[in-house]
């Protein structure tokens, strides 16, 4: 198995980075500037914490490849984003210290795609399966992005097009397969497995960014929040830090729907004490650190240090997990991409 160091693993990524930018000078001095901010942020303590959170991941998976626990063991999302955990770290399918566990689950989910292209894992509970869907997707994009693995692009493609052919009237997406409904979260999920697949090469039509780009924008409160469905409702931090991600994975990186959804997440900096008392602090930080890495600045200077912090703390002492209501795999997995972050290494997450 090949195996590579972490610092070389970071310095892959700027480099990676710089060279998406245009391999000018200016593009390699941005590289060398996230270099020392990456250095500074991504502490010695932050990175040992990441290092327990894989291992953890790693001895939890199953023999089918999947990961989850409980009700939501083999859950297609889940899956998904433990994939990504230790694509964040540099291993990529066959590769680096965790490569034949991205490969397994790469195979696992691959495994149940259907002919339509649906990626769902029956019995595994869900909130619902476009959920599962979406992060599935994206997983797979980011994968194929790295290695091709037998009949990746023909199932991958079919679950891209899955995506598109049901985008509603409204321009976003619901729990199922269909085109009834939408809502922000369900959206986010699918826009963040375009965004990945047109990065991989897959063809996804600008007419359907531009719809969900609409849908995003007219869900989005006077407060810069968002609301979860078009029919109204209050704005929410986990929701609202999707809807920033959402507009930023689908090519809107400025205007004032931006600048007033960041000044609305500001409110919610996490701060010494916070808990996961809802069931959504994880999938709201998942989001709101990728808003604020885009964003850049002030902000993420503030936010990442606060959110490392705070994972650091909610630590599990005795195997280095992180608890969450859904499974503690789904909790790891995210506490481990949210503090793995500066490496910028993953492509989707990439400024």
């Amino acid at each position: 198995m090949h195996t590579i160091g972490r610092r070389e693993f970071l310095m892959q990524s700027l480099a990676t980075a710089a060279a998406v930018r245009g391999g000018s000078l200016l593009a390699a001095g941005q590289a060398d500037a996230d270099r020392a901010e990456a250095a500074s942020l991504y502490t010695p303590q932050a990175a040992r914490a990441v290092e327990r959170g894989l291992a953890y991941l790693d001895a939890r998976q199953h023999e089918d490849g999947s990961f989850g626990s409980g009700a939501y063991r083999s859950n297609a999302a889940v899956c998904g984003l433990c994939g990504m955990a230790f694509m964040a770290a540099g291993s990529t399918p066959g590769r680096g210290p965790y490569g034949t566990r991205v490969t397994r689950c790469v195979e696992f989910l691959l495994d149940h795609a259907m002919d339509s292209g649906f990626i769902v894992v029956e019995g595994a509970a869900s909130h619902g399966p476009m959920y599962g869907h979406g992060f599935a997707t994206l997983f797979l994009a980011e994968a194929y992005g790295m290695a091709m693995l037998p009949g990746m692009r023909e199932k991958l493609g079919r679950a891209v097009k899955l995506i598109i052919q049901t985008q509603n009237q409204e321009g976003g997406w619901r729990y199922h397969p269909h085109s009834r409904d939408a809502d922000i979260s369900v959206t986010i999920c699918q826009v963040m497995a375009l965004r990945a697949a047109r990065n991989a090469g897959i063809f996804v039509p600008n007419e359907t960014i531009d719809r969900c780009i609409d849908y995003v924008k007219r869900c989005q409160n006077p407060d810069g929040g968002f609301m979860y469905m078009l029919q109204d409702g209050p704005s929410l931090f986990p929701r609202s830090a999707a809807g920033v991600v959402a507009l930023y994975s689908a090519g809107v990186y400025q205007g004032p729907e931006i600048e007033n959804a960041l000044a609305y997440l500001m409110q919610f900096v996490p701060k010494e004490g916070s808990v996961n008392n809802d069931g959504h602090f994880f999938y709201g930080h998942y989001y709101a650190v990728q808003a604020m890495w885009h964003a850049g600045g002030r902000r993420w200077q503030t936010w990442y240090p606060a959110i490392r912090d705070v994972l650091l703390d909610q630590q599990r002492d005795e195997d280095g997990s992180w608890s969450d209501p859904i499974c503690s795999e789904y909790g790891t997995a995210l506490a481990c991409l949210i503090l793995q972050m500066p490496s910028n290494y993953l492509p989707i997450f990439q400024r």
